[in-house]
C-alpha cells in the first residue's frame, strides 16, 4: 500500500510539475514559426519608409483587432531626425488590463534595416520572429487576460541604424521616444520591469547573460529557465548588448534583454546577423517554444515578486 501510493504521488508529482504546466499554459512554438513565415511573406523588407514597412505595421495591426475596437492598440506616430534627414516612425502598442497598478512591457522591433534595403535582408531571426511571438503572446493575454500587472506589447520602430555605423543617436529612435513620452506623462513610474525579445529564434539558440540588464530580473529569467526545464538554453555567453532597453534602463525602470547575440558559425559567431542569410531555415519551433515558455514564466514571476 505505501509503495503504491508513493508510485502514485510520483506521478502526481510528475503530471503537475511547474515546467509541464508551463509547458501546458505556453503558447504554440509551431504556430509562432508559422506566424514568422507569414510576416516575412507579406512584409520581406521592412525598412522605414518602405511599402514593406506599411505592409508591417498593417500586419501587426490586424492581428490585434479586438484590441482597435477597445481603444487598447495605440499607434504611436513620430518624426525622428535620422542621418538621411527626418523619417515618419511608428510604435505600435496593445494593451492588456490587469488587476494590480503596475505593467510590465513585452517589447521587440519590427522593421529591418534601413542600409540593407538593396540585399535580400528579410530578417527572419533579427525582427521577424519575435514580432511573431509578441502577437502570438498577444493571443495568449487575450484569451488569459492579466490577473496582475497590466500586460503592454511594445512593437518597436527604428531599434536599427539608419547607417551602417551604429551609433547612440542614429539607433532606438523608438525607444528612445517613447521612454522620453512615458516619462514626461507618467507611465514610466508605473512599469515594474521591461522585457525586451531579440534574436530568438535560431535553431542553435542559447540566451546570454545580457549584462546592462537588471540583476534581479537576470535572476528571474535562470529561475523560468528553471521552472520550464529549458535552463540549458540560458547563459552559455555574457556580454552587454546595445539594444532597445537601454532607454530604459537610463530612466531607472528595471530591464531585461532576453537574446543571442551569436548569430552564425563556430568560425564567425556574427556569420548570419545583418545579412541575406538571416533566413526562415536558420530558425527553430523549438528555440520559439522555449522562448514563448520563458516569456509566459517571467510574467507569472514578476508579478509573484
Amino acid at each position: 500500500m505505501g509503495i503504491r501510493t508513493s508510485a502514485l504521488m510520483l506521478v502526481a508529482a510528475l503530471m503537475f510539475s511547474p515546467a509541464m504546466l508551463a509547458q501546458e499554459h505556453a503558447v504554440s512554438g509551431q504556430a509562432i514559426l508559422k506566424l514568422t513565415q507569414q510576416y516575412v511573406d507579406a512584409a520581406p523588407k521592412r525598412y522605414i519608409g518602405s511599402p514593406g514597412h506599411d505592409a508591417a505595421e498593417a500586419f501587426i495591426k490586424e492581428h490585434f483587432k479586438p484590441e482597435v475596437a477597445k481603444g487598447n492598440f495605440i499607434d504611436d506616430r513620430f518624426m525622428a531626425r535620422t542621418p538621411i534627414g527626418p523619417l515618419t516612425m511608428h510604435n505600435l502598442i496593445v494593451k492588456f488590463p490587469g488587476k494590480k497598478d503596475g505593467i510590465i512591457v513585452l517589447a521587440s522591433h519590427y522593421e529591418t534595416n534601413y542600409w540593407l534595403k538593396d540585399i535580400r535582408f528579410v530578417g527572419a531571426n533579427d525582427g521577424a520572429c519575435t514580432t511573431a511571438l509578441l502577437i502570438a503572446l498577444g493571443q495568449y493575454y487575450r484569451e488569459h487576460p492579466p490577473q496582475g500587472y497590466s500586460v503592454w506589447l511594445l512593437f518597436t520602430d527604428g531599434e536599427e541604424s539608419i547607417n551602417k555605423e551604429w551609433t547612440d543617436q542614429d539607433s532606438l529612435y523608438g525607444t528612445r521616444h517613447i521612454a522620453a513620452k512615458w516619462s514626461a506623462d507618467g507611465t514610466i513610474g508605473h512599469i515594474k520591469a521591461f522585457v525586451l525579445a531579440d534574436m530568438i529564434g535560431w535553431k542553435e539558440m542559447n540566451i546570454d547573460r545580457e549584462s546592462n540588464s537588471t540583476p534581479w530580473l537576470l535572476d528571474l529569467l535562470a529561475k523560468a529557465g528553471r521552472d520550464t526545464g529549458h535552463s540549458k538554453y540560458l547563459f552559455k555567453e555574457s556580454q552587454a548588448v546595445d539594444d532597445d532597453h537601454i532607454p530604459f534602463r537610463m530612466r531607472g525602470v528595471p530591464v531585461l534583454d532576453v537574446i543571442d547575440f551569436e548569430y552564425g558559425t563556430a568560425d564567425n559567431p556574427e556569420a548570419y546577423h545583418h545579412t541575406e542569410l538571416d533566413t526562415m531555415d536558420k530558425l527553430s519551433a523549438t528555440s520559439l517554444q522555449v522562448s514563448a515558455d520563458l516569456f509566459v514564466d517571467l510574467v507569472k514571476l514578476i508579478n509573484e515578486r
